[in-house]
């Protein structure tokens, strides 16, 4: 009992903390708001407990919840269509490129990442001044909180270019957050996810790969390097993660969205065993026309009718004279024992390891990574003589067809690539400056230290 007691204090103390800071992370915050750090992490347990909060939290309401932004993302590039029963609503205003600084959904985006941040920082923080846990034990809990803020921190800035990086829950210091520039952030994103995969271990704490290892982490250092092109550093990491031996490759396209596969190197567990993941509730529409999220025309002819993606991740819904199409990677059944939520997978080590080869002009040697999706597909092999600017398409083409409805993972591939306005033959309403989200103008208002806005809203 006494062990179970201070795991409720501790969840109930972080809990507090992060509530205190819910109306705005980036407003002042009296001193009052302060607590006993040493009470949340009075020992092993209740630090455990704090961390296991945040992964809960992200994995319900954060900006990478299988049912919250991906979709949304899918909607506002060419993957997906909003079929809601009223256009007067945010969501559909993202579809349409036509969001505002008042949008909702951008508010609650930035808003409720922002709180999780601050759950990170308190853990940090409580980690870091514990006098009862174990020094090994200290390296785990900060090394998986560095990597699940600067997770946070990365699509934040995705999202919105220039972000105030808050490492501290002292309220002075939060109510004098100003942006700093995005090539800062990912600066500063290479040294915390750095110091996190220095923290961790390549073996999981956990057989189901639902916490952070050294991997992990690696894989989202990757992607930050990759996003400030470089290409040579990005590589040895992912030659790294493929040739560790800790992953295989799945041939099967049936068991690609397995829970044990051991191509799986980071998964989010669903609240409640046998519940289905997000994804699956947030695509499926049965057998009556779409209310929600749809597969997109565009998205479906990229698909060779050969492709055994199209037959076996996509399924079609005939309404009288009406043909819709929704994303079936994730199965909808009653007792859903065998699916988590995918957040990294071994097949995007190789397409992102493809990309950084070729981006040094090393073709020959990314053609493979690129053909392991295809073959496994039925779709013939590229050939090793194929152009540079030709494999960068087909990189880009085949992340599209093996990751559609994933995290929206459309959005960055496009914006890494510089091929966002591509979204221009299929989206009228799309503009250059629709890269970046708006500043919520609530914030903008309460901190004006945040402006300016970015261009174009």
């Amino acid at each position: 009992m006494k062990i179970l007691s201070k795991a409720v204090i501790g969840i109930m103390a972080l809990l507090s903390l992060v509530c205190m800071s819910c109306e705005k992370l980036l407003k002042v915050q009296p001193p009052a708001n302060q607590i006993n750090r040493g009470l949340v992490f009075e020992d092993q347990q209740t630090a455990n407990a704090a961390l296991a909060g945040l992964y809960a939290g992200i994995r319900e309401n954060s900006i990478i919840a299988g049912d919250k932004l991906g979709p949304i993302l899918g909607a506002y590039t060419d993957e997906l269509d909003q079929h809601a029963s009223t256009t007067a609503n945010a969501i559909f205003d993202i579809y349409q490129n036509q969001q505002i600084e008042s949008n909702s959904v951008v508010y609650t985006a930035w808003q409720s990442t922002y709180q999780q941040v601050y759950a990170a920082n308190a853990i940090l923080q409580g980690v870091e001044s514990a006098t009862k846990i174990v020094s090994g034990e200290k390296n785990r809990l900060r090394g998986e909180t560095l990597f699940l803020r600067s997770l946070l921190l990365f699509y934040l800035q995705q999202h919105f270019g220039d972000i105030p990086y808050p490492r501290t829950t002292d309220y002075l210091d939060n109510g004098k957050l100003v942006k700093t520039p995005a090539a800062q952030v990912l600066r500063s994103l290479e040294a915390d996810l750095r110091e996190s995969a220095s923290l961790l271990n390549d073996a999981n704490s956990n057989t189901e790969r639902i916490f952070a290892n050294k991997k992990t982490a690696e894989m989202l250092l990757a992607k930050v390097l990759m996003e400030q092109r470089r290409w040579a550093d990005a590589e040895v990491l992912l030659q790294n993660i493929i040739q560790s031996g800790q992953y295989s490759w799945e041939a099967d396209l049936n068991k690609v969205f397995v829970k044990t596969g051991k191509h799986v190197i980071w998964q989010l567990k669903p609240s409640l065993d046998g519940v289905p993941t997000q994804e699956a509730n947030i695509y499926y529409f049965g057998n009556a026309a779409p209310t929600g999220y749809a597969i997109s025309a565009n998205l479906y002819n990229a698909f060779a009718n050969s492709d055994q993606r199209k037959q076996k991740w996509i399924t079609s819904v005939t309404v009288g004279a009406n043909t819709w199409y929704r994303a079936y990677k994730y199965k909808l059944t009653l007792n859903n024992s065998t699916e988590y939520s995918i957040i990294f997978r071994l097949e995007e080590a190789y397409l992102l390891l493809a990309e950084a080869l070729a981006n040094q002009d090393k073709v020959a040697q990314g053609v493979p990574y690129v053909n392991a999706s295809r073959q496994r597909a039925g779709l013939i092999a590229l050939p090793l003589t194929i152009s540079r600017p030709e494999l960068s398409d087909e990189i880009l083409e085949e992340n599209r067809r093996e990751f559609f409805a994933e995290m929206g993972k459309r959005f960055f591939d496009l914006k890494r690539a510089g091929q966002l306005e591509r979204l221009k033959q299929t989206k009228p309403n799309w503009k250059t400056f629709h890269q970046l989200w708006p500043l919520p103008q609530k914030d903008l208002l309460l901190n004006p230290a945040l402006n300016p806005q970015n261009l174009g809203y």
